[in-house]
């Protein structure tokens, strides 16, 4: 069936349902018809389809996929934060759900990935032009899956998120509480989304494409305000009662230091509800969420 002739409810496989994909599949649930696919499919969220499979053992996706779906959102997360983990979920894994697929012509593609694609370490502001040379094996790894899905024959859009953060995503916020997070000035840049903002910002690309707006192949998901690690510490530190730091607390960032521009972001419509670390930060530190 040509896809003009589908039902008009989209059809969504979420591939990856954990975390971050079951809160995509929740923003989306209520005007699609959503699947999730995980190794657990009971704990999809309420009003999602669970499917049960192993993206690494490819004979567990026989006859597991639903037809005709117009938008696949690839969102996995490594099993183990070495090499192998990250080219089984980021290469491995793609791989078998494209060969599962089939012939199926999707919509679009949607690749989540990180912005530690990039390797940038000066301060500098970083975009979808700009070079992404990862040193790590875990970053390279992430731009072979890209690779691989924009050569896929469905027509693909990578989303590079920064850092994740938000309620049920609090380790940085109860670590500068805690007392373990002391870093030197001038800290790094470091760059963040609130888990609302992610997931909204995946929904949100996923409707242009089903209304057949142009998509660029890759768009930067972070928000409007890069900020030096130890601004946001010491933001945090002026907003509810912290520990001294502790004579081992971590002195720096994990991600080099670069400004990440969401622009390209912007120009689609997209409109964040925490545009910066202040409007999220205070939020959960006013439900008590640290």
């Amino acid at each position: 069936m040509a896809i003009a002739d589908r039902n008009s409810t989209p059809r969504i496989l979420i591939a990856g349902c954990g975390k971050l994909g079951g809160a995509i599949a929740s923003t989306l649930q209520e005007s699609a018809q959503v699947y999730g696919l995980r190794r657990n499919p009971g704990k999809v969220p309420e009003g999602v389809e669970g499917i049960g499979a192993d993206l690494t053992r490819p004979d567990t996706l026989n006859g597991k996929l639903p037809d005709s779906l117009d938008t696949v959102i690839y969102c996995l997360t490594p099993s183990s934060y070495d090499e192998q983990g990250y080219r089984d979920a980021y290469v491995t894994g793609l791989s078998n759900l494209l060969e599962a697929l089939g012939n199926q012509p999707l919509k679009r593609l949607f690749f989540i990935s990180s912005t530690s694609v990039y390797a940038q370490n000066d301060d500098s502001l970083v975009d979808e032009t700009s070079p992404t040379s990862p040193s790590r094996v875990t970053g390279q790894q992430i731009l072979a899956g890209e690779q691989a899905a924009l050569d896929s024959p469905h027509p693909a859009t990578i989303v590079r998120f920064s850092g994740i953060y938000g309620p049920t995503r609090r380790r940085f916020l109860e670590a500068v509480v805690a007392g373990r997070m002391n870093p030197t000035k001038p800290a790094p840049f470091s760059n963040r989304i609130h888990e609302e903002d992610a997931a909204a910002a995946v929904a949100y690309l996923n409707g242009l494409a089903f209304s057949g707006k142009p998509l660029d192949n890759c768009y930067v998901a972070s928000d409007c305000e890069p900020a030096r690690l130890d601004e946001v510490v010491n933001w945090v530190r002026q907003q509810v009662a912290c520990a001294e730091p502790a004579a081992d607390a971590r002195k720096g960032g994990r991600a080099g230091s670069k400004r990440c521009n969401n622009q390209r972001l912007l120009q689609t419509g997209f409109r964040f509800r925490y545009p910066d670390f202040r409007t999220g930060y205070r939020e959960m530190i006013e439900k008590g969420q640290v």
